[in-house]
């Protein structure tokens, strides 16, 4: 079964496989496949990345549509010039800015737009088409000290692949955090017990959104001395699966498998008293009787009752909830920032601790992102009093 998508004249196509897996593609609109295009993605066949990158291919083909530019002519200026109309916020001298009712390419998506690209123009010049900007897009760097640290050679010289198109990277030192007691606002405005699972795993769990409507039942061992044999206390396997119902994945792809019916590997989250309470009260009060699929968060409501709650309803749920205890919209990943600075504070700063504890590929990200001292902190005001020559 396939399923069109109109993005201007050419269109993403997604399709429907009998095994539960998707792939996508482009399409024009009379229905024939866009050969360039289908070629590249079915490099990326069965992972969320392809379809990540058709829609992102899909606006810079109508862009090459508009300015009548063949894959041939196309040079590096082109392809910077393409980078910052979509991630311009403003009018641009030209008129109307690309894209025309959207948002603009935020950091994350200029930076995995520029890989799309890199990619896309380096297999056509692979098969002698524009080799000239093949030339000027195969571009390398020096190693820095993260990855050598990363590959766990010092010594290493060897020159590492780079994008001229990528965009200047922007630090993040300080995300937004929830308001000042949020998990206990929200706990008492929210009236089902699914929601309170919800709530709960997000705020002592550290869980991204998708890992939460991807969990499957089985996927859970909140009992000391599972069989799995991963870990002695309560904890949750988080795999990533592309054929769940409700298109709800993990980010992470740590190995996984089911012997006899036990889950073992994946990322594991250890589990707080709470989220097993809330989880068992969800269990004993809401969760339909045989629903079939196994999955752990369900609807509750509507013609879809019983079936894997999706993404989109567990935001809107959160969004609602939170405005109606006073708080703003909050968004679930704010949850997770909250969950690392926590573990960071109470952990004295252990990165590793942090990384495990959330599920981060490095220490570098809770490293750039979450390590940073708070500048009301007791010691931080005593440090620099000392500094100005006063004594508190």
């Amino acid at each position: 079964m396939a399923r069109h998508v109109v993005v201007g004249d050419l269109r993403v196509q997604q399709i429907d496989r009998k095994d539960g897996r998707r792939s996508w593609t482009i399409v024009w609109p009379e229905g024939t496949v866009h050969k360039e295009a289908d070629r590249f993605l079915r490099g990326y066949e069965g992972s969320g990345t392809q379809r990540t990158y058709a829609y992102l291919l899909v606006d810079h083909l109508r862009w090459l549509e508009r300015e009548c530019l063949g894959f041939a002519a196309v040079v590096l200026r082109d392809l910077e010039r393409y980078m910052g109309i979509v991630g311009a916020e403003v009018r641009l001298p030209l008129g109307e800015p690309w894209r025309l009712g959207k948002r603009p390419y935020g950091q994350a998506a200029l930076s995995t737009a520029a890989a799309c690209l890199k990619g896309f123009y380096l297999q056509r010049a692979a098969l002698g088409i524009n080799t000239e900007l093949g030339s000027a897009l195969n571009v390398s760097r020096l190693p820095t000290r993260a990855d050598r640290d990363r590959a766990l050679l010092g010594h290493a010289t060897r020159n590492l692949p780079a994008n001229p198109l990528a965009p200047t990277r922007v630090r993040r030192r300080h995300p937004k955090m929830l308001p000042e007691g949020t998990q206990d606002l929200l706990l008492a405005e929210v009236h089902a017990a699914r929601d309170r699972v919800l709530v709960s795993w997000l705020a002592d769990g550290g869980f991204r959104i998708g890992e939460m409507c991807g969990l499957h039942l089985a996927d859970l061992h909140l009992r000391e001395g599972a069989a799995c044999g991963d870990c002695r206390a309560p904890h949750v396997h988080v795999g990533h699966r592309e054929t769940n119902a409700n298109r709800a994945r993990a980010k992470t792809k740590y190995p996984w498998s089911v012997e006899n019916g036990v889950v073992t590997g994946g990322l594991i989250k250890r589990v707080s008293p709470r989220m097993i309470h809330t989880y068992f009260e969800y269990m004993t009060s809401e969760y339909p009787k045989h629903p079939g699929h196994g999955m752990l968060l369900v609807q509750l409501h509507g013609p879809e009752r019983g079936q894997p709650w999706a993404t989109v309803g567990a935001r809107r749920m959160l969004g609602r909830a939170s405005l109606r205890a006073g708080l703003g919209k909050v968004k679930p990943h704010a949850f997770r920032h909250e969950f690392a600075s926590a573990v960071l504070d109470a952990s004295g700063g252990n990165l590793l601790v942090a990384r495990d504890a959330g599920g981060w590929a490095s220490t570098s990200t809770v490293d750039e992102i979450y390590a940073h001292v708070d500048i009301h902190d007791p010691a931080f005001d005593a440090a620099l009093r000392k500094v100005w020559g006063e004594r508190a």
